[in-house]
């Protein structure tokens, strides 16, 4: 019986001891990391996913491997499966607008149309789902989105641009971050297209905005005024409405361990171009949006990532933009040394997307399909283009917290 005992006593004595052991290999959990990603247009993301695929046949290698971020392990999307997708879009395309303009007559002829229209539809719907479906889905990085009217939130993929199937930086940004950071990380990301920084997203401390003789003539200056940093407060109420629900947001977010406000990432300019006020306030207006939100999240050091608005494509005619140049002089303010940086857009433009673009998409159109899917002005719709400058955004923000 005491042999018995003491066989049963070291049995539990050793489970005991391994199961110390095991629960002191277990790593401990990790502050979520919260990245506040915000700007008009080209945060939002105009880019078709189809446009993705480029990235393998770049001839460029660090370009190619930027291909690992967003699809799955192993998956080489070719250029024949996307032109099979697109030809099959631009045949559906024409009979619909055949039908639609009464080009097809005759009762025959037109349900021969509609059921061959049906079948290309079903063509295409499932060249679109083997399509996405090689894309990754990261397990790590979780996103609440608003880009324009699109809402959504989920582990981090393609589709949280300006539709379901377009993507802005975030993709790029999100995934590249992931290999940099061993983290839970959530991304909350807030824009809307056409709105500037002097009026829209107008900072608490940049004062009241001056309303100009067009303005105050309209009858609506009140409201002109009430307006005014309208988006700086829509983002703020955004962010604020996740944080205060973080768990339906990531689920490896755990109370007792907390989160922080890791960093932020601004792009955005556009609509500043094009008046003098607009411009020649923008460096000011620049670091006072800094300088708030920093004080909204209390973190006054919070790294801050401006990517610079580079539809200029060339290094001269970015540098002859006084946004751009706003841009730059902002993040290089002596009083944000070290925990802000600004990233060059124009750097990773869509040349060979350009060179399409420029012969003239309209006439040809299938090769245009899959390189680009919108104007200049929004980096041509290149996914390409959006990848790499998230990545380039990603890599500047690691860096910057690398210093603190």
């Amino acid at each position: 019986m005491r042999f018995t005992i003491r066989i049963v006593g070291i049995l539990v004595l050793t489970f005991c001891v391994q199961g110390t052991h095991l629960r002191a290999q277990e790593p401990k959990p990790q502050r979520l990391q919260v990245f506040i990603l915000a700007g008009q247009s080209n945060m939002v993301g105009h880019a078709n996913y189809i446009t993705i695929p480029r990235l393998f046949a770049d001839p460029r290698p660090e370009v190619q491997k930027l291909s690992e971020l967003v699809f799955k392990d192993g998956v080489n999307v070719s250029r024949k499966s996307v032109d099979e997708q697109i030809a099959t879009k631009i045949a559906s395309d024409k009979i619909n607008n055949d039908l639609r303009k009464k080009e097809i007559e005759g009762e025959e002829q037109i349900a021969a149309a509609q059921v061959k229209l049906k079948e290309l539809q079903a063509q295409y719907n499932a060249q679109t789902r083997a399509i996405r479906d090689t894309f990754a889905i990261s397990d790590r990085v979780h996103i609440s989105s608003v880009a324009d009217n699109h809402l959504r939130s989920g582990p981090l993929t393609v589709g949280f641009g300006g539709s379901p199937d377009k993507i802005g930086p975030e993709l790029g940004f999100g995934m590249s971050l992931a290999r940099k950071l061993d983290a839970p990380i959530l991304l909350i990301k807030t824009s809307w297209g056409g709105k500037s920084l002097h009026y829209n997203f107008r900072p608490p401390s940049a004062g009241t905005y001056t309303l100009n003789e067009k303005e105050k003539s309209s009858g609506k200056a009140a409201q002109v005024q009430e307006n005014a940093g309208l988006n700086f407060r829509l983002m703020t109420a955004h962010v604020k409405e996740v944080l205060g629900d973080l768990k339906a947001h990531h689920p490896a977010y755990e109370s007792d361990v907390g989160y922080e406000i890791a960093g932020f990432v601004w792009f955005q300019g556009f609509n500043d171009q094009f008046s003098d006020a607009f411009r020649d306030n923008y460096k000011e207006n620049m670091a006072a949006f800094i300088r708030d939100v920093r004080k909204e999240y209390d973190a006054p050091a919070m790294p801050f990532v401006i990517g610079v608005l580079g539809t200029g494509i060339t290094a001269e005619k970015v540098g002859q933009n006084a946004v751009s140049v706003a841009q730059r002089e902002a993040a290089a303010m002596p009083e944000f040394k070290n925990n802000a940086v600004s990233v060059e857009s124009y750097k990773v433009y869509d040349v060979s997307a350009l060179e399409v673009f420029q012969k003239g998409w309209q006439n040809h159109f299938a090769e245009w399909c899959a390189v680009g899917s919108d104007r200049p002005y929004h980096y041509l719709g290149s996914g390409k283009f959006f990848v790499r400058f998230g990545d380039a955004l990603a890599t500047s923000m690691a860096d910057l917290l690398a210093k603190r």
